[in-house]
């Protein structure tokens, strides 16, 4: 029984300094290039009412509620949303942009669990397409570090950003 006592301190001695290694911050980013105009491709971003065409949330509660508030559009706007357990409950608000070329989004997040995360969404011309970039940082206190010693954020988070950038460029493109 003492064994089993050392083994279990042991291991959880492990994850705590695997947790205190990790990174303070972190930073989850996809890109695509779209085959339109960075104008084109804004107003699906900067207008919460267009996401539903795209992002790769949306579609996961059919039940799920939505509120908007704030502008239709830019600087200001405001979209809540509290879905089952696949979409939580959350909030962005559109903080910063300069037209056509960035987007700056506060996202809370309070469930399943609380962050306080920033996403920032670039568009570059490039000849007949648009590089769009995806990025979402933010801190990492030290339970979100214990988390990822078990999960990769990237790979959890940047699959579903690669999935709406995906889903941009057949909307953008359509």
């Amino acid at each position: 029984m003492l064994i089993v006592a050392y083994v279990v301190a042991a291991l959880i001695a492990i994850v705590l300094a695997l947790a205190a290694a990790k990174p303070d911050v972190f930073r989850v980013e996809r890109e695509a290039d779209i085959k339109a105009t960075p104008e084109k491709i804004f107003t699906h971003i900067d207008d919460f009412h267009n996401w539903a065409a795209w992002s790769p949330w949306e579609k996961l509660d059919p039940a799920m509620t939505r509120q908007f508030a704030g502008p239709p559009s830019g600087k200001g706007a405001t979209y809540a949303w509290e879905g089952n357990k696949k979409v939580g409950k959350g909030a962005m608000e559109i903080t910063e942009l300069t037209a056509p070329a960035k987007i700056v989004i506060k996202l809370d997040f309070y469930l399943p669990f609380e962050a306080h995360n920033t996403a920032e969404f670039t568009l570059s011309a490039n000849g007949e397409n648009t590089t769009v970039r995806w990025i979402m940082f933010g801190p990492a206190p030290f339970v979100a570090k214990i988390m990822h010693v078990f999960m990769n954020m990237d790979k959890m988070v940047g699959k579903d950003f690669a999935q709406g950038l995906s889903n941009l460029k057949a909307v953008a493109e359509g």
